[in-house]
């Protein structure tokens, strides 16, 4: 095991430390971590093989699914870590879904890194409010734009967001220009259809309206599918391999709403979204928590290259690469909600488990990576055996 060097141990209060200094240890970690990147042979064939269930001779890697609390807590450590043991797939956010796109001239720009790292409330480019509670991990939704459906004519007229604004994807294109020719990098668009709708009308509003306000829903989806494909089309020139999209239907025993409302109000904008990517010629990689194997075989139908994040909390992955394995790829499957009780020696057995289960019967269509995000409570040594197995199977 990679020990961490002891001028970048963790610091005993990492929240403590002056933002400025937070800002220079996140920084220090892009610059080190992108540097080691550069440095590898090219991989995006391999990936796009394996994920593509074509075959690999080993399965792919993305570990970076970190808080930013993380990399200010672990700093150099970390970033040993990543470029000792680099992902082989890159993700490429052009910014924090909390907050939305903002101009560079925005007056009263929000800080991305502040915003998740000390306590506050902003509005996003939506109208949601949303809020980070001290010592919290990422943001969390408080207050709604669409309060009341006689909104919805102004809303949809003057308020919804504009996907094809100039400037919206220009933070991405320095990390593309670094890693998009070698690498297979993902492009991201979070809250696509389900995880929007609540954001706009808050969870018991958007529940109730599936059941009473059927037209409204439709309006609203249609026009979120509108500006869903509007970015598939800003990332379509773009060389990003994937695109990841983000709907969390799946409580931890099944699905959040019926099979007969998702088919009905969903499925068909989500073919329609998936259609574009795969026009643009790139992968669809769709995350969605929870339990959601009622709608698996819908989304292979539907296209789906690769489903993220198979949380072992709430299916059972033996069952699952028994029924869809080989008709689709899986990414995920390592628990972030045990990571931080779990000895080293047990983590790398999650990590073997799941490439025995998920990758190897399937000619290593596995996508290695934590169920979710990891928080910095993980400690360094779990967080060492997670990457370091990611690498000997």
């Amino acid at each position: 095991m990679i020990a961490p060097s002891p001028d970048s141990l963790p610091f005993a209060d990492f929240r403590a430390l002056p933002f400025s200094q937070m800002q220079a240890i996140v920084a220090r970690f892009e610059e080190r971590v992108n540097a080691a990147q550069r440095a590898l042979p090219p991989s995006k064939e391999a990936v796009r093989s394996a994920l593509r269930r074509k075959g690999a001779a080993r399965c792919p890697v993305r570990m970076r699914r970190l808080s930013m609390d993380v990399m200010v807590r672990y700093g150099d450590a970390l970033a040993d870590l990543f470029c000792a043991f680099p992902d082989d797939v890159i993700h490429v956010q052009p910014y924090e879904f909390c907050l939305g796109y903002q101009a560079v001239d925005r007056p009263n720009r929000l800080n991305e890194l502040q915003v998740l790292l000390q306590p506050g409330e902003w509005l996003d480019e939506w109208g949601t409010r949303w809020g980070h509670a001290s010592g919290g991990v990422g943001a969390t939704p408080v207050d709604y734009p669409l309060k009341d459906w006689t909104q919805l004519d102004e809303y949809l007229g003057s308020r919804m967001p504009d996907p094809h604004v100039a400037g919206r994807l220009d933070s991405a294109r320095a990390v593309l220009a670094m890693h998009g020719e070698s690498r297979y990098c993902v492009g991201v668009i979070h809250l696509v259809l389900f995880e929007r709708l609540h954001c706009l009308r808050g969870m018991d509003n958007a529940f109730m309206d599936l059941c009473t306000n059927g037209a409204e829903i439709r309006r609203l989806l249609e026009a979120l599918t509108d500006y869903a494909v509007g970015l598939v089309e800003e990332w379509a020139p773009t060389p990003v391999s994937a695109l990841f999209l983000t709907d969390d239907w799946g409580s931890q025993t099944g699905m959040m709403v019926s099979l007969a409302m998702w088919r009905k109000y969903f499925k068909p904008h989500y073919r329609r979204i998936f259609e574009a990517v795969h026009r643009a010629g790139k992968d669809v990689i769709f995350h969605s928590c929870g339990n959601v194997a009622s709608i698996i075989p819908e989304l292979i139908e539907l296209g789906v290259d690769v489903l993220d994040p198979l949380q072992p909390e709430a299916m059972d992955l033996a069952d699952i690469a028994r029924r869809f394995g080989g008709q689709l790829a899986f990414c995920g499957a390592i628990t972030d909600q045990r990571l931080e009780e779990s000895t080293p020696q047990e983590v790398r057995d999650m990590v073997h488990r799941a490439v025995e289960t998920l990758g190897k019967p399937f000619g290593n269509a596995y996508l290695v990576a934590p169920s979710n995000v990891l928080p910095p409570s993980v400690p360094i040594e779990n967080i060492a055996a997670l990457l370091e197995a990611c690498h000997d199977v």
